[in-house]
């Protein structure tokens, strides 16, 4: 666990609402020291996670419009 102190120094927030949010959030964040296997999943999240190409569109006649399953990084996460 995150000690609250901490994590208000680092984001130079005094907000309490905030810290106990990270805290509950910080068995979430992703450290620098990852697994291959799991390297290679967040690679191909992150390739997965772009927009319809142009020519899909046209050649689908604008009913693929957008993809449906595109994700932001902040309100949905990955379960992992």
């Amino acid at each position: 666990m995150v000690c609250c102190d901490t994590i208000m120094n680092v984001c130079s927030t005094s907000s309490y609402q905030y810290c106990i949010y990270a805290e509950n959030l910080s068995f979430t964040l992703q450290g620098a020291h990852k697994s291959f296997r799991i390297k290679m999943r967040l690679a191909k999240k992150q390739k997965q996670n772009r927009p319809v190409p142009q020519w899909v569109r046209m050649k689908t006649g604008n009913t693929i419009r957008y993809n449906a399953k595109r994700r932001h990084w902040r309100r949905t996460k990955l379960k992992m």
